[in-house]
């Protein structure tokens, strides 16, 4: 913490004491989004009992949250250039607040869900910019460590989402998830007027066609997914993944001959930008399947509780939280690439340690496993977030913000119906739960084995840009 308010003659970036200020109103943003799922996905058996409406209805309160997020990452991205991300940062934040007061007096699932729709929209506004807005605030020096910074809210938000959830359920009613936001999110407002970076907006024209061909080909894409694997919903797949490639499809073209894109294709022919890109997919693809393997492997196959699965589970993020300052400090000093590299090993390791626990481990192994999983993913994430932020000129900053938080939206996504698809037994019905389980792990493991090969590729093709 006292190297990122250091300051050094021809530094860029903002004075030390803007900079702590400003810091926190991005911390605070993205502890409020990544807490809100987490701490509300624990609630839904509540919220679907005292709401009088089916598990599955409840589902929803996540889905829509994530979907719209999703479909409107690129659309924020490419607007802050518009307004100033100084304006639609704050506005972000100001819609999430609001929208968190109506949720908490929701009078069904119905208006829950809409208010929790437009809630994704804040929630995306403020996550497709944080990343940019550290190029702003710190000086390039220090981007490593500030990417960790970010890794370590996000890892805090995620270890303890569902503790707070269940804190709170334990001691009032649901609504009250949502009305802890309120405090939290007027106080980062208030901060964020003083201490965020003010920035005119620029006057080109937007691309409202190119904003409508994104959100629906992103947003039809999810739900094709979320589809796969729900027999009931089948026979939408081909017809979702038709409107997702023709609006994909329209929406390239789109950019390419628009003087104004919404997304610039130009940046991906940086070689260490794309790589990153690419690199981020498969991890966050194979985390994915971790994440959602796990509860099944400890409950349904070893047989511990729901309470004795979460912690087991906690040292994960808690390596996280150890790996990512870690590897943002490293960043700054040795070629990411090489780190990266080093932390997908140690994550594959994990991986393939949790694939191969059998059915009675110790929890001793168990734990130790979680934690190099843990370790790995922190000590990999901030470099690689750091190289994709910091191959691109400065200009460039907000779109990488945006393809940043839709490549880890999407490499989500395609994780979850990877698992969902084997547990639901369409790949072999002939399996049993414990085969099924660590199968879905090992295919989270050669993901990783693939971001690996991309990552340490690039350290080659770093050698030949310096060569050169």
């Amino acid at each position: 913490m006292k190297a990122l308010l250091s300051w050094r003659e021809g530094d860029d970036g903002l004075p030390p004491r803007q900079r702590i200020l400003a810091m926190m109103v991005l911390m605070s943003g993205s502890l409020m989004a990544v807490l809100n799922i987490n701490s509300v996905n624990i609630a839904l058996p509540t919220i679907a009992r005292e709401l009088g409406v089916s598990s599955a209805a409840s589902v929803w309160i996540i889905n829509v949250y994530q979907l719209v997020g999703a479909a409107s990452m690129l659309t924020f991205a490419a607007l802050g250039y518009r307004i100033g991300r100084y304006r639609l940062y704050i506005g972000g934040m100001i819609l999430f607040v609001l929208t968190s007061v109506m949720c908490a007096l929701a009078p069904s699932l119905g208006w829950l869900i809409v208010f929790r729709a437009i809630q994704g929209l804040g929630s995306a506004a403020m996550m497709s910019i944080g990343p940019s807005m550290y190029r702003v605030i710190f000086p390039t020096r220090l981007l490593g460590q500030a990417m960790g910074l970010t890794a370590l809210t996000v890892s805090l938000a995620v270890a303890g989402g569902p503790a707070l959830g269940g804190l709170v359920l334990s001691v009032a009613s649901w609504p009250w998830l949502f009305w802890i936001n309120v405090p939290l999110g007027v106080a980062a407002i208030w901060l964020a007027i003083r201490a965020l970076p003010q920035e005119q907006g620029s006057r080109y024209r937007f691309d409202v066609l190119g904003a409508v061909l994104s959100a629906v080909g992103l947003g039809a894409f999810v739900i094709m997914l979320d589809s796969i694997a729900d027999m009931s919903r089948s026979g939408t797949v081909p017809v979702l993944l038709a409107v997702s490639v023709a609006s994909l499809a329209g929406f390239i073209w789109r950019q390419r001959h628009f003087e104004n894109p919404l997304l610039p294709l130009v940046i991906f022919r940086e070689t260490r930008f794309s790589m990153a890109v690419m690199t981020s997919f498969f991890s966050f693809l194979a985390q994915s399947m971790a994440f959602i393997s796990l509860p099944f492997l400890f409950q349904n196959v070893q047989g511990y509780t729901p309470l004795e699965s979460a912690f087991l589970f906690t040292p994960w993020p808690l390596g996280v939280m150890i790996g990512a300052p870690l590897g943002g400090r490293l960043a700054d000093r040795f070629s990411p690439p090489i780190i990266s590299s080093i932390g997908l090993l140690l994550f594959m390791a994990g991986l393939g340690g949790l694939a191969l626990l059998g059915d009675q481990p110790t929890t001793i192994d168990i734990l130790w496993r979680s934690a190099l999983c843990g370790l790995g993913f922190g000590l990999y994430q901030a470099p690689n977030n750091r190289e994709m932020m910091g191959s691109l000129p400065k200009a460039r900053s907000g779109s990488a913000s945006g393809v940043l938080a839709s490549v880890r939206t999407f490499g989500q996504s395609v994780g979850a119906a990877l698992v969902a698809l084997v547990l639901s037994g369409i790949m072999n019905a002939t399996m049993d739960s414990a085969v099924t389980v660590s199968l879905a792990l090992w295919m989270g493991m050669a993901s990783a084995l693939v971001a690996l090969i991309l990552s340490a590729s690039r350290i080659c093709v770093l050698k030949r840009q310096q060569t050169c």
